[in-house]
C-alpha cells in the first residue's frame, strides 16, 4: 500500500510516500520525505511539496492507495490547510483517507522502549497539547487521551510513571523551561519536531474513511471563537 501522508500542524510542513509493510516486506519503506521549517505559509508550500515529490518519484496521485494527514490539535490554520489539502487529494480519486492525531504521529517517530514518550506541542497560556505513550511488545500503546494540559498538571502526572519521560515535540523548549519538568529527556532535533513521516507510520495502523467524514480536531475553541464567546456572555 502506497501512502502520501502530510502534516502541516505546526511551523514545519512536511510530506511523505511511503510503502507500508507486506508479505515481502515486514517493515515498509520511506519512499521520498520533504520537510521545510522556515516559516513560509503552508497554503503556499505544501502543495508545491507534494507535488514535487512525486513527481520526483516518477509516481501520480493515481498510484496511491491511501492519503494520511495529520488533523490536529495543532495551529488551527495549519491543520484546516492540511486537511482540505488531503480532502482535495482523495476526493477526486475516491481514495480513502486517514486523520492522524499529531501526537501519536510524533509518538510513532520515537521507537524506544522502557520510556514514556510525552508528546508536546505548544498551546500558550502554559499549557501543551499532550498524550501519552510506551511501546509494548513492538506496538505503541496509548495510555492519555489527546488534551490541552497545563505544565504543571502535566508534570504531576509524570510524576505517577516509574518510568523515564521523554519529551518530543515543538513544545519540548516551553517544557524545558519550566522546572517542574526538568526531570524529562529529550529527543535529538532531527526526531523532535512533527513529521510526515510519523504520520505515515501511524496510518498502517489506523482506519481508513471516505474523505468526506475527515475532519479537523481541535481540542479547544480557536481565539476568535473564545472572544466572540466572552462577548456574548458580557
Amino acid at each position: 500500500m502506497l501512502i502520501l501522508a502530510i502534516e502541516s500542524s505546526a511551523k514545519p510542513v512536511s510530506v511523505a510516500v511511503y510503502k507500508s509493510p507486506d508479505s515481502t516486506d515486514r517493515y515498509g519503506k520511506l519512499l521520498g520525505h520533504y520537510f521545510q521549517n522556515n516559516g513560509f505559509s503552508h497554503s503556499r508550500t505544501l502543495l508545491a511539496l507534494a507535488e514535487s515529490l512525486m513527481k520526483n518519484l516518477e509516481m501520480t496521485a493515481a498510484d496511491l492507495d491511501l492519503v494520511a494527514v495529520s488533523n490536529g490539535p495543532g495551529s488551527f490554520t495549519g491543520v484546516r490547510i492540511g486537511v482540505s489539502a488531503a480532502k482535495g487529494i482523495a476526493w477526486g480519486l475516491d481514495t480513502p483517507v486517514c486523520g492522524i492525531s499529531t501526537l501519536e504521529a510524533m509518538a510513532y517517530q520515537t521507537q524506544e522502549s522502557g520510556v514514556i514518550i510525552c508528546p508536546v506541542m505548544d498551546a500558550r497560556r502554559e499549557q501543551v497539547y499532550n498524550s501519552l505513550f510506551e511501546w509494548r511488545d513492538d506496538q505503541l500503546v496509548r495510555l492519555k487521551e489527546d488534551r490541552a494540559i497545563s505544565l504543571i498538571d502535566l508534570s504531576k502526572d509524570l510524576q505517577t510513571y516509574d518510568a523515564p519521560c521523554v519529551l518530543v515535540g515543538d513544545g519540548v523548549a516551553v517544557c524545558k523551561e519550566f522546572q517542574g519538568l526538568s526531570f524529562c529527556n529529550t529527543t535529538p532535533e532531527l526526531q523532535r519536531f512533527q513529521t510526515a513521516y510519523g504520520v505515515a507510520l501511524a496510518a498502517v495502523n489506523s482506519k481508513p474513511v471516505p474523505a468526506v467524514e475527515l475532519e479537523p480536531v481541535y481540542l479547544r475553541p480557536s481565539q476568535a471563537e473564545r472572544e466572540r464567546s466572552s462577548k456574548e456572555s458580557n
